[in-house]
């Protein structure tokens, strides 16, 4: 029976049981309906289903961040924003004795063999560029059982500093502390030098070379020579390492260099002088010179005296392939701009009384393009400002500034960074290691399209969406995973797993002889410790 059939029937069956009332209104429904009251009403179904789906699909990101566990910006327990200024977990757990140290028995078990010769280092690039280059430098030493020569810095990169190791880092307490993982010299010995009665022989390993490739490669020319120079030494090691030798590149980096005292003492007034203003505050490394900009091949607006500048600057790198700036910036591969930075940490939850220490240097466009910022937080501060004429022994060196700016950043209270540069990622494992204070990294790659699109948006949907690109950007315990990025940035074999006891820390160091390792619990100690030039007064009202 057909449908049009079926629905006459039961109109029927319908008419002779109610009578007229049925009826009728069977009489209705079986006139003819035209074309065009059917699609209004389909038209209108479909309106009212996507006014619906739209005011769902706004809200879905906010609804799924309440509901998930373990959203970054809710507390499991209930709808209340976490505290922006710290991490979920407090920093309770933050060295791990165990894990930082090498055993005894193995490290003690390195200085028995006979070297096999001298490693000379010359590093590469910036001051943190160059910090990775001495930290596997030293893993390098290890894995060849060589004699590692205090490693020799960059003096020809576009800073042009002639800065030496011993006069940014503590020669001494690097020799000492390595003492059980490598035997570090100052130099090579003269008699040494004698014998070999030319320049000590010199090659480059390729970037990222396995620890077979040292072993197979560059260890039978250091059993021939004697002595070995390595040049342009940045990033020729692995990243992923066993995890002996991972261990080995934390207790370098963030233990054996240390600041001179100088450059300790100085860094660390400033951070007195920045928490005699406020209680707390957030140091923001902004990387936005000219050879920054030119080398990210991106666009910020300027113009054509903008791509003309950087393309002239472009031609510094030889090798640098031509870039298409959309296309890189929707990678998240621009750095973001003063600005955008300003946004994001007010979008986060930022008021604008918060004090900002920003690390810089030349800015691109010079107060022009800093005023943004300087808006959304008035109180913004600078080494020069904070310094003044205290500073001026420094400016000379830019790894001397560089250096101050790190203690700054490492002992603000949250630290922020518009790009993806070798400060940012050591700063940020840093930071980690030591119980992982907040710690912001800009998700660029989502954040690029959000700020080309915030003037399309009210300011609270704008606020709900930054909040959700960085969700897994702001620093918390979780984001460290086993082989997840850099190991300068996630040092995962570093990281304690286990609840940290701290009687049981102080007991350890305590019975620790000072030649063996010796480590301490808090960063603030790293630049306090020894730091005999401070008044003790003024350290008291810092902590």
């Amino acid at each position: 029976m057909g449908v049009a059939k079926v629905w006459r029937y039961s109109c029927g069956v319908l008419a002779n049981t109610q009578k007229q009332h049925f009826f009728f209104s069977c009489w209705l429904w079986r006139r003819p309906i035209s074309c065009t009251k059917v699609c209004g009403f389909m038209l209108f179904a479909l309106g009212l289903i996507s006014l619906f789906t739209g005011y769902v699909a706004s809200n879905l990101e906010l609804y799924s961040q309440r509901l998930a566990k373990g959203a970054w910006f809710y507390k499991q327990d209930g709808d209340a924003p976490i505290d922006i200024w710290k991490s979920r977990t407090k920093p309770a757990c933050n060295v791990n004795w165990e894990n930082a140290t090498p055993d005894t028995e193995k490290a003690a078990a390195v200085n028995v063999r006979s070297s096999n010769g001298y490693l000379l280092i010359a590093t590469s690039g910036g001051l943190n560029q160059q910090r990775t280059g001495i930290t596997d430098a030293v893993v390098v030493a290890r894995i060849l059982n060589a004699t590692l020569v205090v490693p020799e810095l960059d003096h020809h990169s576009f800073w042009k500093d002639d800065s030496d190791f011993f006069d940014i880092f503590d020669v001494k307490w690097f020799i000492s502390y390595l003492a059980k993982d490598v035997t570090v010299v100052k130099r090579v010995p003269e008699k040494v030098m004698r014998l070999m009665g030319k320049p000590p022989y010199t090659m480059r390993v390729p970037r990222k070379s396995e620890p077979e490739y040292y072993v197979d490669q560059v260890l039978p020319v250091l059993l021939k020579r004697r002595v070995l120079q390595l040049t342009k030494f940045d990033f020729r090691l692995a990243n992923d390492l066993d995890e002996e030798l991972q261990k080995l590149r934390c207790r370098v980096n963030y233990h054996a260099l240390r600041f001179t005292k100088p450059i300790r003492n100085f860094g660390q007034k400033l951070v007195v002088r920045m928490r005699k203003m406020a209680r707390r505050f957030v140091a923001v490394h902004l990387r936005f010179e000219p050879d920054m900009l030119a080398f990210s091949g991106c666009y910020y607006g300027g113009g054509d005296k903008e791509r003309n500048e950087l393309a002239e600057i472009r031609k510094r790198w030889a090798t640098l392939p031509e870039l298409i700036p959309d296309e890189e910036r929707t990678r998240g591969r621009c750095p973001l701009t003063p600005h955008e930075v300003g946004l994001m940490l007010r979008a986060l939850g930022f008021k604008n009384d918060t004090y900002l220490y920003v690390a810089s240097g030349e800015v691109y466009g010079g107060e022009k393009t800093l005023q943004p910022l300087k808006e959304l937080f008035p109180n913004f501060y600078t080494k020069e400002i904070v310094a003044g004429d205290e500073l001026k022994p420094f400016l000379p060196y830019s790894s001397r500034l560089a250096a101050i700016d790190y203690v700054v950043c490492d002992e603000s209270d949250v630290f922020v960074t518009n790009n993806n540069g070798n400060m940012a990622k050591i700063l940020a494992g840093s930071r980690r290691y030591m119980g992982h204070k907040r710690t912001i990294r800009p998700n660029a790659k989502r954040l690029s399209a959000l700020f080309q699109a915030r003037n399309k948006m009210d300011w609270d949907t704008f606020s709900r969406k930054v909040k959700s690109c960085q969700s897994g950007f702001m620093g918390e315990p979780e984001e460290v995973r086993l082989g997840r990025g850099e190991f300068h940035e996630y040092p995962s074999s570093c990281i304690c797993k286990t609840p940290f006891n701290h009687s049981n820390f102080i007991e350890k160091y305590n019975n620790h002889t000072p030649s063996a390792n010796p480590s301490l619990l808090d960063s603030r100690y790293r630049y306090i410790r020894n730091s005999s030039d401070l008044d003790d007064k003024i350290l008291q009202k810092l902590y």
